[in-house]
């Protein structure tokens, strides 16, 4: 039976974590340059808010259908690492109070999967069979 879950299983789980991470993920990104769902903050053109928000709605939905899984998950976790660094931590030393418990867990959940990759319900996995 444990074998099966995790052959079977495990590496659907992944795809599935990956798609609603990177759904999650989108959201940050829409609510800031899009406006929807509304967060009241709307970063000026080409500021590192902004740039994030291009990254989040891009890098999220390239995670979403599992296209260059692997260097946009290694790309997102960095900004998040780097969000959390920026805009996180000097605000307070505990992630509950200083907010940036969303930044800490999208890093290393991409982390993983630009290790691991998108799992079999991926366009990388469907490319990988086809060549």
């Amino acid at each position: 039976m444990a074998d099966r879950l995790q052959t079977d299983w495990a590496p659907r789980i992944l795809s599935i974590v990956r798609i609603v991470a990177a759904l999650i993920f989108m959201e940050h990104g829409t609510s800031k340059l899009l406006g929807f769902p509304s967060g009241g903050f709307s970063p000026e053109a080409f500021s590192l808010p902004w740039i994030a928000g291009i990254l989040e709605i891009v890098g999220g939905a390239l995670l979403v259908v599992g296209l260059f899984t692997r260097p946009t998950a290694f790309v997102l976790s960095g900004l998040m690492a780097f969000a959390y660094w920026l805009a996180h931590a000097p605000k307070s030393v505990y992630p509950l109070l200083n907010g940036g418990d969303a930044a800490i867990l999208f890093c290393f959940i991409f982390l993983y999967i630009a290790f691991a990759g998108g799992g079999p319900w991926s366009v990388d996995e469907m490319l990988r069979k086809k060549s």
